[in-house]
């Protein structure tokens, strides 16, 4: 028996397909999933900018309803009123909340 060494394999259209396509993921799918970590990352970053900006309005609006309840205190109401000549009554003050 003689073997053909110089014989050549060959392929059928579907498969040379089939082989082209293994090839493009084997090359896309690291390049995507850099590109969605690259992505996440990002979204990440944003997010903790936006907690830190959430917690820098929660410390500003702490702050100026500290302001408030000092301007609303009687003491301050009673010095303001004596500066302008006024009378302080206290059924003519409404506060609202």
């Amino acid at each position: 028996m003689a073997r053909n060494k110089g014989k050549k394999l060959k392929l059928l259209k579907g498969e040379k397909i089939m082989y082209c396509v293994i090839i493009f993921l084997c090359a896309l799918i690291p390049i995507l999933n850099v590109y969605t970590s690259a992505i996440v990352t990002r979204t990440n970053i944003d997010v903790e900018e936006l907690k830190s900006n959430i917690e820098g309005q929660k410390e500003e609006n702490e702050s100026l309803s500290m302001q408030i309840d000092e301007l609303a205190s009687l003491e301050n109401i009673q010095a303001i009123a004596k500066e302008y000549g006024l009378s302080y009554n206290n059924t003519n003050i409404l506060q609202i909340k």
